[in-house]
């Protein structure tokens, strides 16, 4: 079952990706992608359209969204796969995190005109394809397209990282409360990208603690943002922990992103596929 085509970690225009959910399910299936799940940021607003496009193509498929927390000062996300999406506390949850993110917006858009930067909220807004999920990537789209920087990379280097004129901290959901809500609505909690958030060691092993305490059940092992390296650092975390394994490619974007849909290596052969916990929730 590790020799599978899975592909649980990516995003769409409901979120700050830039396909719709049924382009990016026609793209997961003609890369050969066996198992899909489209986890936008903070919003369940395109799993109806991403489940009914990959049934018309006979791709199978995981619920799936990814949620924002704050944890030891750093924003994490938690993936969540294979729950109710008609749950009223996962819905309530995620709306809670949503908000904010207007006026946090609003903070981005005062700190990058300072450095003569202007417009940008407005900019922002038009690459947002859900307003109330507007986003550093919906900034950093708009000053590429503006000729701020080549790329957003770039943009994120510059302009909207801690430190940054156009940064601004979010208060998230808690760890707890992110797991929780998942876990009620049958799903399995999965951190994501786990090498993205510089965490000392002693930070890593709190979060992977306190995760697991909270009922969390898997890791992204196989990440477009991992490399080789970090690739084996995270299963042996997956051991240590006895978590599940995940792989996602984390696509946002046939021009932004470095890994495509159902391009990742396989998971290692002796770790649990996080699929394998969700075998009835497949659709």
């Amino acid at each position: 079952m590790n020799i599978l085509n899975a592909d649980l970690h990516c995003h769409s225009v409901v979120s700050d990706g830039t396909l719709t959910p049924e382009a990016l399910a026609a793209r997961a299936h003609a890369n050969g992608v066996e198992l899909w799940s489209l986890t936008d940021h903070d919003e369940i607003g395109g799993q109806q359209r991403a489940a009914a496009a990959a049934k018309a193509l006979g791709l199978a498929y995981l619920s799936g969204t990814e949620i924002s927390v704050s944890f030891a000062g750093h924003t994490v996300h938690i993936v969540g796969l294979g729950f109710d999406i008609d749950d009223p506390r996962l819905l309530a949850g995620l709306k809670s995190t949503r908000g904010g993110r207007h006026e946090r917006a609003k903070n981005m858009a005062a700190g990058l005109a300072k450095v003569g930067i202007h417009g940008s909220f407005e900019g922002a807004l038009t690459y947002a394809g859900n307003p109330d999920l507007i986003s550093r990537t919906h900034f950093a789209r708009f000053l590429v397209e503006t000729d701020f920087c080549k790329d957003t990379h770039e943009v994120f280097r510059r302009f909207l990282t801690e430190g940054k004129p156009g940064y601004v901290p979010h208060r998230w959901a808690s760890l707890g409360d992110a797991v929780s809500w998942i876990r009620e609505c049958k799903g399995v909690a999965v951190i994501a990208h786990p090498a993205r958030y510089g965490f000392t060691p002693t930070e890593e092993f709190a979060l992977f603690t306190e995760f697991k305490n909270h009922g969390g059940q898997a890791v992204e092992v196989m990440t477009g943002s991992h490399s080789a390296l970090e690739a084996l650092e995270y299963a042996d975390m997956a051991r240590e922990f006895d978590l599940a394994a995940s792989r996602g490619s984390d696509f946002h974007s046939p021009d932004e992103s470095h890994t495509d849909l159902g391009t990742l290596p396989w998971l290692p052969g002796d770790l649990t596929p996080v699929w394998e916990l969700l075998a009835e929730r497949i659709q």
